[in-house]
This record gives C-alpha cells, structure tokens and sequence, in this order.
C-alpha cells in the first residue's frame, strides 16, 4: 500500500497555519493613508502652535488667541461654503467680491436697522450664488469661468454702491449689529460663536441627511449620481447659493466687527479659502471633503500668519509665500495618497 499526499497546509513554528496578512495590510495602508488625510492638517497645527507657544512670548496670550480666533472666523464661514462647492466638483471664485459686497451692503442698511442690515447682504449674495449655480448647472459652463465674472460684477456693484469706494458707510455704536461683531459671551467672541455653530450644522448636513450624501455623489461621479437619480442640477444650484449667502454673512459679520463697511476687504479672500479647504483634506477633483478640515486649514492659515508677524524681521509678503509653498506640498501629498489608496 502507497502512502498519499494531503492537502494539509504546512504548519509555522507555533503549530498554526500561516496567515494571509496581505489584505489586512491593505487595509491598514488604505486606513492610515485616509487618517493622514482627514488629519494631517490637525497635527500640523498642533505642532505649529506648540512651537510658536515656546518660541514666543506673546503667542499663546489671551489677547493674541482672541484676535486669531475673531479674524479666523470670517475666512473660515467663506470657507465652509466654499467646501462644498469644491466637494462637488466646482470652484467658486467669487467669494472675496460677495464678502466686500456684503459688509457694504450691511453697513448701508444699517441706517434702517439691524434686520435690513443682515437681509439685505443675504438676499443680494445669495441672489449671485444662485445665478452662479443655475448657469454652471444649466448651461453647463464652466464654474471656473462663471464665478470669475460673478467675482467681476461683485466688485463692480460694491465698488458703484460706494462711489468708487470713496465713500464709507459706518455703523453706529450700541447697536445690536454692532454688539453682534465686537461683543463677547463667556469671554470669546459672538462672531467665533457664530462660526462654530455654522460648522456644527455644516458637518451634520454634510454627513447625516439625503442633500449631504448627493453633494458627495456629484463629486465622486456625476454621470453615476444621475443614474442613481441624485438631483445633480439641484445640488449644484443649492451649493453654489450656500457659497454666496456664507460670504455675504461673513462680509456683514466683518462689517459689524470693524463697525465700517470698507471696500478694500475681499481681495484674495477667494484664493484663501481654497487654501483653506485643500489644506483640510479636501480633494480638488471632488468627492472627498470635511467641514472640521476646513476650520482646521483656517486655524493652520491664521497661525502660520501670527507666526510670521511674531517673528517681525520677515515682510508680510512672505506669508503669502509660506502658504503657496504649503499649500503646494498638500496638493502633492493629497495626490499620493489618493494613488496609494487606488492601488492598496
């Protein structure tokens, strides 16, 4: 009689089969390459603050804290809308012209009280954001293009509103939209108040309902999203309307801060919080975003720019050249990640 052969799989030292761990390795390369992504940002501001913290003095002040937080907000409520637009596929450069807009707007309606001041940026902002949102939408144009000349038309309103920007309305002292910029509950600022209860509804609008889950489906693929019946034209109109009334509350909310509607406010804005939301861990390409890394991006931006102040022999202009190199090396890094996770 022959001896046969099992099947019987080769025993490791222990007396246990080998396991397969090259799934499991893919997975855990995928999970740490998506951890990196969300928060990477975070751990960098982390690491920025800490540094500037034992670096200077003045850093990690009360004073210092409250005046980055209170200048944050503003950028960051632009940046909010703006990740959603960008989450989607688009891109809105219009931002910076609806916030100098809006704190005009608000401070000449001031004269007829706080209600017009607020409405009356809402409703004109917001009126661009949805004709900005049906021509990219219907007309198929290019957002690029569309909001460039949203950006143009803005500008030019505010600058018509203002005689040129010669003229500067102002918000008189004691009123409650003053109170709502400059005042203060609990010791931090109503405006950072404000800012975070936007994102707080942002993140759950984005993450928990029906319009959160299409606004994802557009950007990830919108020829699938139509198959699956997402309402792909109606998410753009409505991302592209939250974009332009988030940058007119924030240019109200600026004016009520500086009690001034001044017209030099707005330029770059656009730029900024693109950067903003990138560095945040939003892809460009769509599909992939967070409303937390985008308030992270803000902070990282902010703490980048009181570093650089702090330091005082540096000109201002090398802010802008730190951020672009930033935001670059992001950009790289998003790329990567992006290609390993397709490959794992």
């Amino acid at each position: 009689m022959t001896a046969t052969k099992t099947d019987v799989p080769v025993t490791a030292a222990g007396g246990e089969p080998p396991k397969d761990t090259g799934p499991e390795r893919s997975a855990r390369k995928e999970r740490l390459s998506g951890l990196v992504q969300q928060h990477g940002a975070l751990a960098v501001l982390v690491i920025v603050s800490l540094v500037a913290s034992f670096g200077f003095d003045s850093f990690a002040t009360g004073d210092n804290v409250s005046n980055m937080a209170t200048s944050s907000a503003f950028l960051a409520i632009v940046a909010l809308g703006m990740t959603f637009v960008i989450i989607t596929g688009g891109i809105d450069l219009s931002v910076g012209s609806l916030f100098a807009l809006g704190g005009v707007l608000a401070a000449w309606g001031s004269r007829h009280g706080t209600p017009a001041a607020l409405l009356l940026p809402l409703v004109v902002c917001g009126g661009i954001g949805v004709v900005n949102g049906l021509l990219v939408a219907r007309s198929r144009l290019a957002p690029f293009i569309v909001t460039l000349a949203a950006m143009l038309g803005a500008r030019g309103l505010m600058l018509a509103l203002t005689d040129e920007g010669a003229e500067t309305y102002l918000i008189g002292k004691g009123s409650f939209l003053a109170e709502l910029g400059q005042g203060t509950t609990f010791g931090i600022g109503n405006p950072v108040w404000i800012t975070l209860a936007l994102f707080a509804a942002g993140a759950v609008v984005l993450r928990r309902t029906r319009f959160g889950q299409h606004v994802y489906a557009v950007g990830g693929n919108e020829d699938a999203a139509a198959l699956m019946g997402a309402p792909v034209a109606r998410t753009k109109i409505l991302v592209y309307t939250l974009s332009g009334l988030l940058a007119g509350l924030a240019g109200a909310l600026n004016a009520a801060w500086l009690a001034s509607g001044v017209t030099i406010l707005g330029n770059g804005m656009e730029l900024e919080a693109i950067s903003a939301v990138v560095i945040g861990g939003t892809l460009l390409t769509g599909g992939l975003g967070f409303v937390s890394g985008s308030l992270v991006g803000v902070l990282l931006l902010k703490v980048i720019q009181n570093v650089i102040n702090q330091i005082g022999s540096l000109d201002s202009s090398y802010q802008q050249v730190v951020s672009g190199a930033f935001l670059a090396v992001v950009v790289v890094a998003q790329t990567w990640l992006g290609r390993r996770r397709q490959l794992l």
